[in-house]
């Protein structure tokens, strides 16, 4: 497969320059100017090139909730939101705590070949809270684990979870929420278990991700965890940099303006991994009736580029190196930058295009967003897998 991007606006997390890129048989195999090629051929005259997104953490809710998501909806909903790899959760339907689940999801999302996919294995089995004897037959081509959704309420079994993830290589992903405070105070409820995760992960030495990171106390949790020497990453959502105060049910909640103003801080700091979408796809009625979550994926670009970037927060360098470089060093791939040898993985984008958020006109099945109406800058326009365009509107 052979592409050539030309006369295009060039940003990666250490690079801005314009010139051309040139995929051949799926990674990049020659950047600079005036190149010319017999093959396909995109004019980004006016655009801006980047390395496609990778999502650390979404939900295509297959297999057992596809009336709400399915993999080939979430992989069109992906593409159109410029991203060519996600990472899913565990809490479907069988609970993916089985080989079986992750080899269905992976099969049938390389039959699409919109992106790649990584099925994450739960910490406990069924999400139950209390059985871990499965991570010991897990193969080593597992990357992740996670109970997210819930968090894993016993201590001895978390400590457990660490020593096993310790020894293969697995990183443990946090939902980190107390239950038992999740009706006193949803933000001591987060808190809490970040403090106990990274204590934990401190005494055992196993790698340790934070997900969906959302109050400054969590924060500098991660903060001083990372000054201490622990192995541990974060990501930060979209809706917890751009909202605060709404009512928006999603979990972990929107927070302050405090806590916005600090995890922001710390992206500018360079103590945030990666911005993961937290795709969570409801239907109407499920979301009536009380379900959280946010049906993020198509809109997180132009949501964290409008609120970070075209806010004089950050600069575009640092979104890509969130959104891909981050990502995709934590998930181990060849990801994540444009550079010779790297996968040709790319997004085209229009940044001065201001539109208004439709979620009518969502690819994904989820329509549940509180940016409806809002006006955004920043639009996909193709999306690049291996130098095949998975998605274009043009």
């Amino acid at each position: 497969m052979e592409l050539l991007i030309k006369n295009v606006r060039v940003i990666d997390w250490a690079q801005d320059f314009y010139g051309d890129v040139y995929i051949n048989k799926g990674k990049i195999y020659e950047i600079g100017k005036h190149l010319s090629k017999e093959c396909d051929t995109i004019d980004g005259r006016g655009k801006t090139l980047m390395p496609a997104f990778v999502d650390l953490h979404a939900h295509f809710r297959e297999p057992g909730f596809t009336h709400k998501e399915d993999i080939l909806s979430g992989s069109r909903a992906a593409v159109r939101g410029g991203y060519t790899t996600v990472n899913l959760m565990g809490n479907t339907n069988p609970v993916s705590s089985s080989m079986d689940v992750v080899n269905y999801v992976k099969e049938k999302a390389k039959k699409i070949g919109l992106v790649d996919v990584n099925q994450v294995i739960t910490i406990t089995n069924n999400l139950q809270g209390k059985d871990i004897s499965h991570l010991d037959i897990l193969p080593p081509t597992v990357k992740f684990i996670s109970d997210d959704g819930k968090g894993v309420v016993d201590n001895k079994i978390t400590l457990d979870a660490m020593i096993k993830a310790k020894a293969k290589g697995i990183t443990i992903m946090s939902h980190a929420e107390s239950p038992e405070m999740s009706k006193v105070d949803m933000r001591m409820a987060e808190n809490l278990m970040t403090w106990r995760d990274i204590e934990l992960a401190k005494f055992t030495g196993c790698k340790l991700h934070m997900s969906h990171v959302s109050t400054k106390e969590a924060m500098k949790y991660v903060i001083n965890g990372k000054k201490e020497g622990a192995k541990l990453t974060c990501e930060v959502a979209p809706h917890h940099i751009a909202l605060w105060g709404e009512g928006y049910r999603v979990n972990p909640p929107i927070r302050e303006i405090e806590d916005v103003n600090f995890l922001i801080k710390a992206i500018q700091e360079g103590y945030v991994d990666a911005i993961a979408t937290d795709h969570a796809p409801h239907t109407e009625e499920d979301k009536k009736n009380g379900a959280p979550g946010i049906s993020g994926i198509e809109t997180s670009f132009s949501i964290c580029y409008t609120s970070l970037v075209k806010g004089d927060k950050i600069s575009l360098n640092k979104l890509s190196e969130i959104m891909s470089k981050g990502p995709a060093e934590i998930m181990g791939l060849n990801k994540g930058q444009i550079s010779i040898g790297f996968e040709g993985d790319l997004t085209l984008i229009d940044l001065e295009k201001e539109y208004i958020v439709d979620s009518k006109k969502f690819l994904s099945k989820g329509k549940n967003t509180p940016f409806n109406g809002k006006k955004v800058f920043g639009e996909i326009l193709i999306t690049i897998k291996g130098g095949k365009v998975v998605y274009s509107n043009q």
